[in-house]
């Protein structure tokens, strides 16, 4: 391990995005970032099976995704960037979304936020 990176491990909330884990969700990044083609998004709505079977994504990937297990995507190794692509394809929002990465529900994100109204 990097030793600048010594003790990452310990703080919570924190999860290590480097090589191995980057290697690791290559496939399932690169999945989600084919959703700025329209075609792919087109096909993943309409037979998400499809889709997977043409990314090859492994039985864990698919099922992440099919239950938008934002936390589980995130620890994971999916970017941040490639999830937003996601949740616009599934009509989700950041707040939703990071609620998921918390394990909270939208309501009780929001508690947390200082904008009413916020969705």
């Amino acid at each position: 391990m990097n030793r600048q990176l010594k003790g990452t491990e310990k703080l919570e909330g924190t999860y290590l995005f480097d090589l191995a884990t980057s290697a690791k969700a290559l496939r399932l990044n690169r999945f989600l970032h084919g959703f700025t083609v329209p075609a792919s998004r087109t096909q993943f709505k309409e037979n998400p099976e499809a889709a997977f079977e043409r990314a090859g994504l492994t039985s864990e990937e698919r099922r992440m995704v099919r239950d938008l297990d934002w936390a589980a995507l995130m620890h994971y190794g999916a970017s941040f960037f490639c999830l937003e692509k996601l949740a616009r394809v599934r009509g989700v929002s950041n707040p939703e979304m990071v609620a998921g990465f918390r394990g909270e529900s939208l309501e009780e994100f929001l508690k947390t936020r200082r904008v009413p109204g916020a969705r």
